[in-house]
C-alpha cells in the first residue's frame, strides 16, 4: 500500500497518470541520465514522478543539444527524452523551509530517487534515515558512482568511471590497439535500470510488510555485471579478457562481415545454421566438407580465419544488407549493420512503438520508447518534460494543501 492510504485521494487528479504504476508517487532528485531515466521508466508506466530541482541550480542538461527552437527560446530534446511524463517542481533543499516542504512530499511518496554522492542528502538532514522516521514504507533508490558501501564510496563518479572500472572499458576496441569505450553511456543507463528493478522488488515488499528500505545502485556494479563470462574466464582459467573487435572469444563465425553496401552480422555457427546458410548460397556441400563440418572446427581460430571467413565474405559481397536479411529471413540470424536512421526507420522498431512522439517546445519529437512492453498496459500519449518549476502550484497545492498566499511567500523567498 501507499504510505499515505488517502493519498491518491486526496491528490490532485492532474497529477495522476493510468498504467500499472497509477497512484504510485515517486520524488525525482536526480539529474543528467543516471537517475533520470529510471524515473522516467517508472513515469512511463504510470507513476506520479515529481522531479524536484534547485531553482538556482536546476537540472544542466537542460541546456544539452539537441536543441528545438520554440521562437520565444531553445528547448532540450536531450532533457525531454529523460523527462518527459513527470511533474516539475522547483524546492530549495538547503533553505529551512525547503526542507520542511520535501519531508511533506516524503510523506506522502513512495519511492525517492537521488544520485548524489553518497551522504549530501544525510549532511542535509535528508538522508534514508531522517527520511524513514517521516515515512516508514519511504522505497529510498541511491544511484552513485560506487554505491553507498566500500572503500570508494565517496569518490565522484561519471559513466566513464563505471565502464573504467567495472572492466568494460578495457575489453572494448581492437587486439594490440588502446581500449575505447563504449560509445553510449552505458553505466548511467544500465544503473537506472537495475535501480528501476531494485525499487520495484523492494516497493513490493514495503507493500507486503509496511516497511521500506534503500535500494543501492553502484555504477561499477552496473557495468562489472555487463561483462559476460569475463569473471568466470580469470577465475578458472586467470585468462584476462581483452579487445577483440567484432570477435567472440571462442565462437565462430560470429560477427562483423562486408556485404555490398556495407556490414552485417553473421552468427550462424551451430550445425544447423550453418548447413542452412551453404544451401542458401548455392554452396551446400560446404556443410560437409571435412575441414569445416563441424561447429568445434569452424571455432578454430586458424580454420576461421583461412576458410570460414573467406567464404563468407565471398557469399555477402555479392548482395546489400537488405538483400542479405531478406535472404536469411526467418532460418538465419543475419542482420544488417545499421545507422541510426535506418533503425528508426526500420518498420520492426516502429511496430514495436520504440520511437515515439513527445511534446518538445511546442512540437512532437520522435525519441525513444520503453523497451517494456505491458499486455495488460494500453499505450497513452506522452506528457512534456516539465519547464522549472512547472508544477509547483499542483503539486504543492494538491498533494500539501498549500494556500495562494503560502506559495506566494515560498516564491518570494526563492524557496520554489
Amino acid at each position: 500500500m501507499p504510505s499515505d492510504p488517502d493519498h491518491r485521494e486526496t491528490a490532485d487528479p492532474a497529477l495522476r497518470r493510468g498504467g500499472p504504476l497509477a497512484g504510485v508517487v515517486v520524488l525525482d532528485v536526480t539529474r543528467v541520465v543516471a537517475g533520470p531515466f529510471c524515473a522516467m521508466i517508472l513515469a512511463d508506466m504510470g507513476a506520479t514522478v515529481i522531479k524536484i530541482e534547485n531553482p538556482k541550480d536546476p537540472d544542466y542538461t537542460r541546456t544539452f543539444p539537441p536543441m528545438v527552437d520554440t521562437g520565444e527560446n531553445e528547448v532540450s530534446a536531450f532533457y525531454a527524452q529523460y523527462n518527459r511524463n513527470k511533474l516539475g517542481v522547483s524546492l530549495d533543499l538547503r533553505s529551512a523551509e525547503g526542507k520542511d516542504l520535501f519531508r511533506k512530499l516524503v510523506r506522502k511518496a513512495d519511492i525517492l530517487i537521488e544520485n548524489f554522492r553518497p551522504g549530501v542528502l544525510d549532511k542535509l538532514g535528508l538522508g534514508y534515515d531522517d527520511l524513514r522516521l517521516e515515512n516508514p514504507r519511504l522505497v529510498y533508490a541511491g544511484i552513485s558512482g560506487f554505491g553507498r558501501s566500500g572503500p570508494n564510496s565517496k569518490r565522484p563518479g561519471y559513466d566513464n568511471s563505471g565502464q573504467a572500472t567495472g572492466g568494460l572499458w578495457s575489453m572494448n576496441g581492437y587486439p594490440g590497439q588502446p581500449p575505447v569505450r563504449v560509445g553510449t553511456i552505458i553505466g548511467d543507463l544500465s544503473a537506472s535500470l537495475y535501480a528501476a528493478i531494485g525499487i520495484l522488488a523492494a516497493l513490493r515488499e514495503a507493500e507486503r510488510t509496511g516497511a521500506g528500505q534503500v535500494v543501492d545502485i553502484s555504477q561499477q556494479d552496473a557495468v562489472l555485471s555487463l561483462t559476460e563470462s569475463a569473471v568466470v574466464r580469470y577465475t578458472v582459467d586467470k585468462e584476462i579478457a581483452s579487445p577483440l573487435g567484432n570477435d567472440h572469444p571462442f565462437v565462430r563465425p560470429y560477427g562483423q562481415f562486408p556485404c555490398a553496401d556495407g556490414y552485417v552480422f553473421f552468427g550462424g555457427y551451430t550445425d544447423k545454421f550453418w548447413a542452412i546458410t551453404c544451401a542458401l548460397f548455392g554452396e551446400p556441400g560446404m556443410a560437409t566438407d571435412p575441414r569445416i563440418d563441424t561447429m568445434e572446427k569452424r571455432f578454430d581460430p586458424e580454420v576461421s580465419k583461412t576458410i570460414v571467413t573467406p567464404l563468407l565474405e565471398r557469399w555477402f559481397s555479392r548482395h546489400t544488407k537488405a538483400e542479405l536479411e531478406a535472404m536469411a529471413g526467418d532460418d538465419v540470424p543475419l542482420s544488417a549493420i545499421k545507422s541510426i536512421d535506418e533503425v528508426i526507420a526500420d518498420p520492426h522498431i516502429q511496430a514495436r512503438g520504440m520511437i515515439v512522439d513527445v511534446p518538445v517546445g511546442g512540437r512532437d519529437v520522435p525519441m525513444l520508447g520503453l523497451p517494456i512492453k505491458l499486455s495488460g498496459a494500453k499505450p497513452a500519449p506522452h506528457a512534456p518534460a516539465p519547464a522549472l518549476g512547472e508544477h509547483n502550484v499542483a503539486v504543492l497545492r494538491g498533494l500539501l494543501g498549500l494556500d495562494d498566499t503560502a506559495l506566494a511567500a515560498l516564491g518570494d523567498k526563492g524557496v520554489i
